[in-house]
């Protein structure tokens, strides 16, 4: 299986992150998610996930930021649209994002929220699943429920680092 995410001079462009248009923006936070392109999936792939996460963040805020994890993604998509997290949230599963973390308290709290790196250009690592089944999960699940509920489903997986800058 291969993914790919188009950018913009070796960076996710900026209308996928902190200089979103704001029209793109709530409260504060980018929310059109990015299109990306799979290809070549197991020919058994009942359905995608996705875990779009920073781990730059930890010594601005201590923890793994989570930007957006979806499941039950449809197998027959060899694009996840641009914007799907909003436009087609009906079609598949999202859950939590970091700003559900108690510690944050920010929106949106599930679904799609872009790279706002403050300090420097940091690496966002989007990883998308191939699955064997859809997984019994609901809106608004956390990370460590995937997890729980992938284990034993995983076909392949494959992970893209896609930079952001910072200013």
């Amino acid at each position: 299986m291969q993914i790919n995410v188009k950018l913009d001079h070796g960076l996710l462009p900026d209308k996928y992150g902190k200089f979103a248009p704001e029209n793109n923006l709530l409260a504060g936070q980018p929310i059109t998610s990015f299109p990306i392109q799979i290809e070549n999936a197991p020919r058994d792939t009942k359905a995608f996930a996705l875990v779009l996460i920073d781990h730059d963040s930890i010594p601005v805020c201590g923890f793994t930021w989570i930007h957006w994890i979806a499941t039950n993604i449809p197998a027959d998509w060899q694009t996840i649209p641009e914007n799907a997290s909003i436009e087609l949230k009906d079609r598949f599963i999202q859950g939590k994002n970091s700003n559900a973390s108690r510690f944050v308290n920010g929106k949106p709290q599930t679904g799609y929220t872009g790279p706002t790196p403050p300090d420097q250009t940091h690496d966002y690592e989007l990883t998308v699943y191939a699955l064997d089944q859809i997984l019994p999960l609901k809106n608004g699940y956390w990370l460590n429920e995937f997890f729980h509920a992938a284990k034993g489903h995983i076909l392949d997986q494959q992970t893209l680092t896609l930079p952001s800058r910072a200013n």
